[in-house]
């Protein structure tokens, strides 16, 4: 369905690229809170940082790197962005060789890594639709997406068996390859294609201009609610999580490649659902398959409430996590189409970078939050909480089909 439409050999490295740097990423899966625990000694507060605070503080980190990204040409970002995340990750394996390796180095890692992540993807969105026709775009993301899922079912166990084989930074060390190898993909796609990027009015970048990227999102009738949808659906899915952890690895005594297993096995979902979703736009259209797609989504984790001990919590977690995982694979690439569709080429970066920036910041917070909440109501309770509050995330999507942009805005900054 997806592999008989070519899209060039420029994207074909950008893919392989993307697809190289998945796979790191999968192999460290979980690496930084098993370091920060087996050779830092860490405790519970200290392991729950490395994923909240490094995620918010990145995220505050990003937000001047959209307007940044803006105005200058998006494949030398992509290729920094890569290069710094693999010099950050290689400083782990050299403390640790070195005997010098502490908490605070791991968090700043992650802070840097969660800055630079966000910064990949604002300008990855912004050199996608400069590199390929409109009608290409819906492909492409649903390349990239089926290529998320399949990392994501291969990495884990591998990371798990290389750690277990050569030590826990051996991970960390795979990934930091992955972004070396991705910058050398990006590069090979050549420089004389990206046409150049637009002229700032201002000498100088100001406070106000910070914002120009949520400006456009909540001025759009169209992006508002999607954006809205997006990060309140991400931020209670991933608030829900740790307390699942809890519940399976705690209370119910599951062992922790059951709880790798209930997780990965679903995966496969997402890799069909991306594969079915041009078929599906094909045949019902775009916005239809947005909407039919988001809400489906949103009735499946309720049922994480619900699980109990045994083969049959198992196999629960397993078909709750089946349903969430294919309809987030046709939902993801068509949303993501729908971005880039809506918004202007001269706003692009900005749009996304602010896009990431809250999706991180409400993961953060919403975690945080649900923390609160299962030490008061207890686990069980707090997941089906955050269950009840996604069933109207639905009422956020956009209730009508995004129209084409009258004119191409340009690409200049607020004065």
């Amino acid at each position: 369905m997806l592999s008989g439409h070519r899209l060039g050999r420029r994207f074909g490295w950008l893919w392989a690229a993307y697809g190289t740097s998945a796979l790191g990423t999968w192999l460290a899966f979980g690496a930084f809170p098993l370091i920060a625990i087996e050779v830092l000694d860490a405790g519970p507060a200290q392991v729950a940082a490395l994923s909240s605070v490094g995620a918010a503080v990145g995220a505050a980190v990003a937000v001047p790197l959209g307007p940044w990204v803006e105005f200058r040409r998006k494949r030398p970002v992509l290729i920094t962005m890569d290069l710094v995340r693999c010099v950050a990750l290689l400083t782990i394996p050299a403390a640790y060789a070195l005997g010098a390796l502490t908490f605070l180095q791991l968090l700043l890692v992650a802070v840097v890594v969660a800055a630079a992540d966000i910064t990949f993807r604002a300008a990855s969105g912004a050199y996608v639709k400069t590199l390929l026709p409109a009608e290409d775009l819906l492909v492409a993301n649903a390349r990239f997406e089926s290529t998320a899922w399949t990392t994501t079912i291969v990495g884990p166990p591998l990371g798990g068996a290389a750690i277990g084989l050569l030590g826990p930074v051996a991970t960390v060390v795979a990934d930091a390859v992955s972004y070396l190898l991705s910058a050398l993909g990006i590069r090979a796609t050549g420089s004389n294609h990206e046409p150049p990027p637009g002229h700032r009015e201002a000498a100088r970048m100001k406070a106000g201009d910070l914002l120009d990227g949520w400006r456009y999102i909540l001025a759009d009738p169209v992006l508002r609610p999607l954006f809205f949808n997006t990060a309140l659906f991400t931020g209670l899915v991933m608030a829900a999580s740790p307390l699942l952890a809890v519940l399976m690895l705690g209370r119910f005594g599951f062992a922790p490649w059951q709880y790798g297993l209930a997780f990965a096995v679903p995966a496969i979902g997402g890799l069909l659902g991306s594969r079915l979703a041009r078929p599906l736009v094909t045949r019902f259209g775009q916005h239809r398959v947005l909407v039919a797609a988001g809400a489906l989504r949103a009735v499946w984790p309720v049922g994480l409430a619900f699980v109990g001990p045994g083969t049959g919590g198992l196999l629960l977690v397993m078909g709750v996590e089946l349903g969430l995982v294919f309809c987030c694979g046709v939902f993801n690439p068509v949303s993501a189409t729908y971005r880039l569709q809506r918004t202007a080429t001269g706003r692009v970066a900005r749009a996304l970078s602010a896009w990431a920036v809250t999706a991180k910041a409400s993961v953060a917070l919403l975690t945080a939050a649900w923390g609160v909440l299962g030490g008061l109501l207890g686990p069980r309770m707090a997941i089906g909480l955050a269950g009840v509050l996604l069933l109207a995330t639905p009422l956020l999507l956009p209730r009508r089909a995004a129209a084409p942009l009258s004119k191409p805005e340009p690409a200049r900054s607020r004065a």
